[in-house]
């Protein structure tokens, strides 16, 4: 049986099989419904089993007779009584969003084993050649013209579309490439059709030349040297290179064909939004996908490690996993951008890249050729790995400079780009040389006069070097005094830590800033030796309409820490239920320099346990956020559990002091254990409560400015509900607080309700 790991694709196909039916016309939603049965049934048998449509949750609502198959009838039924309301659907792949795989766990197009229906599949990029030297070499076209690859590099882009005019699905595709080529050939892009199959015809080869008419150039491959020298592996592959030749996308066309279904249009569609985002100079959503079509004898991808050269292979890898952070102005120590700064740095290099210090990235792995379920995912495959470190302990060939990738290009000090709208610290913070300093609490005033919705923020220290993180809140105007929240309490509104320092969230979601509010910012500092300043400033970028989803962020704190003294693997966990569907976007874990690993799992209400997020090395110097590659649906019903796990003892280096009981505390002395959980809501649904100004409790329910007395009970009633069992009971309350908080026991039961402790707070209130 697969791990629940290698089901984290399938999970969120599971709850975008039918999402979309909600927005059409029902005979409509029905085919679209039934298409995509079809594609789940990779048997062909016409029922669903739990190993093809893998969230459990989505299964057991359309399982209507609990014999655990679905059926077509089943299915429809379902889905027409409403079985399904409360899956939302993410925005139309235009949009830089990922798009989702079809029989995710399945073998590859090419594998011995091949099912009876599957369409495209995402795969680890580094695997599949992103990010490589393509080499210059000749062809001639379907007219006997002599080109070579290098002849097109003042085109923005070339598009090299494997083909073939026997083969079923590259012959469905032969139109949407020639309106393809069409469409951006306007936009500097060449098209470059390339069939390597010997036997098919070469009159039809002509035909397929008159479809596509001069936007495209078709090559025929007899002898597979164009193919292999590509790294295709069917022939509906596509390989994307730029202007340098370098690839910067390889897999399907689209998701409209594959073995053993049809459809009436493409779910995704990979290879428009590939271009669409180059072109636009922004990250690829989806960088690498298997192509199903007919298998071409040819090796995967030509083996380059044992003679990179620094132009043409490593320049590359130190660009797409390195440079953003290590050059002029980024946050790294030392700049990676020229070869005279690797050359200088390759000890160092190899010593952080062998055991995964760097890039840094935390998450398990995904399983061998599978592609991570994290959309930021920083880290080496083995292949990038073993070609860095075999190039860093070698003389250092630096290759012809004529073969360098293109220069990344930034929008000066602001990752996000020019900021709309600027907020810094009213004044500068002056911070000691040395020793510790309390949390600064600061706030700054906004002077908008009317709501503004925010698609990207970023924080800037002006020293960097004593900024540990920031949290960051809004408060409407007129909200009355501002009090510190403490950290974990509620969620956060924006965040800097270290490795997360700026945010974009894709079109049609956004955050709220209400007009005059009032920002936030709660700051912790750590002296390095030297006394300085800090002024740092806040930047955003607002959505250019009103968002389709609103982000918030839910706090899974365990306020009630006890870390035995010299304790090297002592477990801290907290359990919520979750109170309503849930589409949670990212994670981000807290802890401080005890911390050891950390875990987010679920359990669905049929009790299945699967993990979310596995962090087995947490690093305190480098607490990320993992953003999913495709949304996440977490039902309402379900569990989510955090696990920490903790080393008091005196082999860990960072231990302030390995005889300490450690708990709860604002100093890196001290510990916490936040899991943070990003979710979006759909603005429809929230109305005119959509307020990022709200504080959560920790089961993710927004309390507004009307219940804020509520609010605190309910954020209090929640950390001593340590099992999440909707009950405070036993030894979840404290002994020195018990006699009080039992006189809320109003049914004198034993335990108290949230419900009973909230009618202290609605009797203060008056509500």
């Amino acid at each position: 049986m697969k791990t629940p790991r290698q089901f984290v694709a399938s999970i969120v196909v599971g709850a975008m099989v039918l999402a979309v039916v909600f927005a059409a016309q029902r005979a409509y939603a029905q085919q679209s419904l039934m298409q995509r049965f079809n594609q789940l049934d990779t048997d062909g048998n016409g029922q669903l089993t739990r190993n093809e449509l893998r969230q459990s949750a989505i299964f057991d609502r359309l399982d209507l007779n609990q014999d655990n198959e679905i059926t077509e009838q089943e299915a429809v039924k379902a889905n027409a009584a409403g079985a399904l309301r409360g899956i939302v659907d993410f925005p139309e792949q235009e949009a830089p969003v990922p798009a989702f795989d079809v029989n995710d766990s399945e073998p590859s197009a090419i594998a011995p084993s091949l099912p009876v229906r599957q369409g495209p599949k995402r795969v680890a990029p580094g695997d599949h050649g992103i990010g490589r030297f393509l080499a210059d070499f000749a062809f001639s076209d379907l007219g006997g013209k002599s080109h070579r690859l290098s002849d097109f590099s003042m085109r923005r882009s070339v598009v090299l579309a494997m083909t073939s005019t026997s083969c079923p699905i590259s012959k469905k595709y032969l139109p949407t490439l020639a309106e393809l080529a069409r469409e951006f050939e306007a936009r500097g892009v060449q098209f470059i059709l390339v069939n390597s199959q010997s036997v098919d015809n070469l009159d039809e080869m002509h035909a397929a030349q008159q479809v596509l008419g001069s936007n495209a150039l078709y090559v025929f491959d007899k002898d597979g040297s164009f193919a292999k020298a590509i790294g295709s592996q069917t022939t509906t592959d596509v390989i994307v290179i730029d202007a340098a030749r370098t690839v910067i996308y390889h897999g399907a066309i689209d998701d409209q064909y594959g073995f053993g279904y049809s459809i009436d249009a493409p779910w995704s569609k990979y290879l428009a939004n590939a271009l669409n985002a180059m072109l636009t100079d922004q990250p690829l959503s989806v960088a690498a996908t298997l192509a199903p079509g007919c298998a071409l004898d040819i090796d995967e991808m030509p083996n380059e490690v044992a003679n990179s050269t620094y132009h043409q292979q490593i320049s590359r890898l130190v660009q797409r996993h390195c440079v953003d952070c290590h050059r002029e102005d980024g946050v790294g120590p030392f700049r990676l951008d020229t070869y005279e700064d690797v050359v200088a740095h390759a000890p160092m290099i190899s010593q952080v890249i062998e055991p995964g210090v760097m890039p840094p990235w935390f998450a398990a792995p995904a399983e061998a050729g599978q592609a991570s379920p994290w959309a930021n995912d920083r880290s080496l495959s083995q292949r990038e790995k073993n070609e860095l470190i075999e190039w860093m302990a070698s003389d250092h060939p630096a290759g012809d400079p004529k073969d360098s990738p293109l220069a990344k290009r930034y929008s000066g000090e602001w990752m996000i780009g020019t900021p709309d709208l600027i907020i810094q610290l009213p004044r500068p913070i002056e911070i000691k040389a040395q020793g510790t300093m309390p949390y600064q609490f600061v706030t700054a005033e906004t002077t908008l006069t009317e709501d503004r919705w925010v698609q990207g923020y970023e924080i800037i220290p002006t020293d960097r070097s004593v900024v540990h993180h920031v949290i960051v809140n809004v408060h409407a105007k007129g909200a009355g005094r501002i009090l510190d929240r403490e950290e974990g309490i509620g969620g956060y509104w924006a965040a800097y830590v270290p490795g997360n320092t700026h945010q974009v969230y894709p079109d049609g979601f956004a955050r709220k800033l209400k007009a005059g509010a009032t920002v936030s910012f709660q700051i912790h500092y750590t002296p390095n030796g030297s006394a300085t300043q800090d002024q740092l400033r806040m930047g955003l970028i607002f959505a250019k309409e009103p968002p389709k989803y609103v982000i918030e962020t839910i706090p899974l704190a365990d306020r009630n820490l006890q870390i035995p003294p010299g304790e090297a693997n002592h477990v801290e966990f907290m359990s919520r239920r979750v109170p309503t569907d849930l589409n949670v976007l990212a994670y981000m874990a807290h802890m401080h320099v005890r911390g050891k690993s950390f875990k987010y799992e679920l359990t669905s209400a049929n009790g299945k346990t699967e993990t979310l997020l596995d962090i087995p090395r947490y690093d305190f110097n480098w607490q990320l956020r993992y953003d999913y590659a495709q949304p996440r649906w977490i039902p309402a019903g379900s569990t989510m559990k955090v696990t920490a796990v903790f080393d008091n003892s005196d082999s860990n280096p960072a231990n302030p002091d390995p005889t300490k009981t450690v708990g709860w505390g604002p100093q890196t002395f001290d510990e916490m254990m936040i899991g943070y959980v990003e979710i979006y809501r759909p603005l429809d649904d929230l109305g005119d409560t959509a307020d990022s100004t709200t504080v959560h409790s920790a089961d993710g329910r927004p309390n507004g400015d009307a219940a804020k007395s509520r609010s605190v009970i309910g954020q209090i009633f929640q950390q001593l509900d340590r099992n999440g069992n909707g009950k405070v009971e036993g030894d979840e309350i404290p002994a020195a607080r018990q006699q009080q908080i039992m006189r809320l026991d109003a049914n004198n039961d034993g335990a108290i309700s949230l419900d009973e402790a909230e009618r202290l707070s609605r009797f203060r209130s008056g509500s």
